[in-house]
């Protein structure tokens, strides 16, 4: 069923696997009619016996797959890591705005969790240069789904590794790296997060402060530019 944003579709999808890397589940379901969108668009997952759903980022396009990446921090997420090949969930998007792919030197820069919806940018770009951090080794086993990165353990910063030649810097992760991120490269590309209960605006459940502005983040986001 088409949703109420041009170009997203809800629809009931099968789960078709799920693998751990590290903390991480890394989710695969049957695409089906919806099309995977630009990298740092989102989905909204809606897990079994909860009412709300969950955004997440595209992680992987694989074999009429759409793969998320997923961090088990709450019951909603809990729900979703739990999900085994058979099961079915509700999936709608994608949805928001994602990263500017048109750059001519881009940089990825992750955090944690926020390494979701960069191998799908990989597939879309192809070779990327990357800096990654993780608080730990186990967390930094998802750096294996970015190939040739660099890799660094808190509490080395990301931001200790860009380089002073410029790049188009492409960022996702906590507030704090992405506040330093946007402090040594202005106009970087960077994708924020915040809780969210519709995916499209309606509910303004999203509304988060960015340079003194309330914005919603599901409809100006979650990608934006720092300056």
């Amino acid at each position: 069923m088409n949703g109420p944003v041009s170009g997203a579709y809800r629809e009931l999808v099968r789960v078709t696997g799920a693998e751990s890397i590290g903390p991480y589940t890394l989710l695969r379901v049957s695409a089906g009619g919806i099309e995977p969108g630009t990298p740092g668009q989102f989905f909204m997952l809606h897990p079994p016996g909860h009412v709300l759903p969950r955004p997440m980022s595209l992680c992987l396009v694989e074999a009429g797959d759409l793969c998320f990446l997923i961090d088990a921090i709450g019951p909603g997420t809990r729900a979703l890591c739990d999900l085994e090949p058979g099961d079915h969930l509700h999936v709608f998007g994608p949805l928001g705005n994602g990263f500017d792919l048109t750059v001519p030197r881009p940089l990825i820069v992750g955090g944690g969790i926020g390494v979701a919806p960069f191998p799908y940018l990989i597939q879309a770009l192809g070779e990327v240069p990357a800096i990654l951090g993780f608080r730990s080794a186990h967390h930094a086993e998802a750096a294996a789904l970015i190939p040739g990165a660099d890799v660094v353990l808190d509490p080395v910063l990301v931001t200790s590794l860009l380089p002073e030649e410029p790049y188009d810097v492409l960022a996702c992760g906590p507030e704090p790296m992405l506040e330093a991120v946007r402090q040594r490269v202005p106009e970087a590309q960077l994708a924020w997060e915040a809780p969210m209960a519709c995916g499209y605006g309606a509910c303004y459940g999203c509304v988060v402060e960015i340079d003194g502005r309330l914005q919603r983040l599901c409809v100006a986001g979650p990608v934006l530019r720092a300056a």
